[in-house]
């Protein structure tokens, strides 16, 4: 990835001055409680939801295991449809490439569908610096945008902002970047939504290029599928006579049976709908209608290397629903700032570290950032054990060990700060392979327990300051075992 946010701290200090504002917690826990509510709701109206999560699990391991076949496909059949397909290794390189795009049409503006994988690679400031304005069209994209802030959501990037905010930024914004905000704007939502529709408008009808990601791109057709809820990506995706498309090699599906899937987990898993209300299909370029020129710029950035992880690459399946988010705990009350990346939430703390690797100290810490209570595995719609792969990239930040890095195979070191914890892993590794060691210390444990403290002192510290330390039992579980059944059957 391109980095994370510049002068982010570890996650644990960044959450620390989140928790403390009231105003973000009551906005994230009146959204999220809002939005996991009502997609509780859809799920329960389709009998084999079980059956389409185990169905789009095994559709994406399938697609994940044979890629390298599945993506020149896509590059066939965009091609034969009249498209150009570019490959670019990391961010720089697909910066370049659509920065490049742009400049050959003598255009200085475009517009943007909402696209995560713009945001990772950051396109806006690439273009910015050639001179190049990017306006997005996603509502909550544009709060982000003229408020100069960054998304803390997946789904709902400006979800820690409330109605009076958006109608502050927008009077005091909007006059920078085009038509002003109405006089009298008031924070009603329709009043807002209206503002924006009129803000948007002349630069949808202005623009010549467009730029966009994808939720999916269809293998066996070559075509790129974007869902979204208020239209503006239908008018990014038909109206510019060029359109640029940014998507993450993982993005692929087979077939349009495949597809069909998706499209019922997706919208119920997000926005708690039986359908998106606006789903955009592509398929290269016709004369007739749409763009004339199509470019799709195929996004590695990390995904190779995240896919050579037997454990990690299970993040690859990921079809950014958001529904892990507004389930989690640690997310409702820290925000999606703290998490120093575009993708927050449980999910951002398993596909960050990857794609970008733990050499940061907001990359070592992000595996940390979750109660491991499982609740965002029980609401994936693609199974991704979540808890699994944090404590997998736990193992990773504190041992180090192999991992590939840009293609390359290398042996990781552990990251700093964890001396005491390898030394008690240790420790405790010894012990289990002696039981007669263990068998000791059990027991000792056992009969000093009265003078043991409530609180751990140093290191331990922080964890006994939010949590009780468990009481030591009156006698080891063997030595109780072996006192009252121990000759019931022989056993000893």
């Amino acid at each position: 990835m391109s980095g994370t946010y510049l002068g982010m701290p570890a996650f644990p200090e960044a959450a620390r001055a989140a928790v403390r504002d009231r105003t973000l917690r009551g906005n994230l826990r009146h959204a999220t409680h809002t939005i996991r509510a009502k997609r509780a709701k859809a799920v329960t109206e389709v009998s084999d939801w079980a059956e389409l999560r185990e169905a789009g699990r095994r559709i994406k391991d399938h697609t994940l295991r044979h890629l390298d076949r599945y993506l020149v496909r896509v590059e066939e059949a965009v091609t034969a449809a009249g498209g150009t397909v570019h490959w670019a290794a990391d961010a720089d390189e697909a910066n370049r490439i659509v920065t490049a795009l742009v400049e050959e049409t003598g255009e200085s503006e475009v517009v943007k569908v909402k696209s995560m994988a713009t945001q990772e690679i950051g396109l806006n400031e690439a273009l910015e610096a050639a001179g190049i304005r990017a306006y997005e069209t996603d509502l909550a994209e544009l709060i982000v945008q003229l408020g100069k802030d960054r998304p803390s959501h997946i789904l709902v990037p400006a979800i820690h902002r409330n109605r009076g905010e958006i109608r502050d930024i927008f009077r005091a914004e909007m006059s920078e970047w085009g038509r002003p905000a109405p006089e009298g704007l008031t924070d009603t939502p329709a009043e807002l939504a209206e503002a924006a529709r009129l803000h948007l408008r002349e630069k949808f009808l202005r623009a010549k290029v467009g730029v966009s990601g994808a939720n999916f791109v269809v293998a066996e057709t070559g075509t790129l599928v974007v869902v979204e809820s208020e239209g503006n990506g239908r008018m990014c995706l038909t109206l510019p006579e060029t359109l640029i498309s940014v998507v993450g090699i993982e993005k692929i599906v087979p077939t349009w049976r495949d597809l069909e899937v998706f499209l019922q987990t997706l919208p119920r898993s997000s926005t708690a709908e039986r359908m998106n209300p606006y789903t955009s299909m592509w398929t290269g370029t016709t004369d007739e209608d749409g763009p004339r020129t199509f470019h799709l710029v195929l996004l590695d950035n990390g995904r190779t290397d995240t896919l050579a992880d037997e454990v990690g690459r299970q993040a690859l399946r990921c079809i950014r629903c958001s529904a892990c988010l507004n389930v989690c705990p640690v997310y409702e009350r820290a925000g999606g700032h703290a998490y120093g990346s575009v993708y927050p939430g449980p999910i951002g703390a398993i596909l960050s570290p990857q794609l970008r690797g733990t050499g940061s100290d907001i990359d070592a810490s992000l595996p940390y950032a979750s109660s491991l209570c499982g609740a965002c595995y029980e609401v994936c719609p693609v199974a991704i054990d979540i808890p699994e792969v944090l404590v997998h990239l736990r193992e990773r930040v504190v041992q180090g060990g192999p991992a590939t890095r840009r293609g390359n195979k290398v042996l990781l070191k552990p990251a700093k700060g964890h001396a005491a914890e390898r030394a008690a892993m240790r420790a405790a590794q010894w012990a289990f392979a002696h039981p007669g060691v263990l068998r000791t210390g059990q027991r000792l444990a056992s009969r000093t327990r009265r003078f043991h403290p409530r609180t751990l002192p140093g290191p331990g510290r922080a964890w006994t300051g939010s949590r009780d330390l468990p009481a030591v039992p009156a006698e080891p579980f063997r030595d109780w075992w072996q006192r009252t059944r121990g000759g019931e059957d022989g056993t000893k």
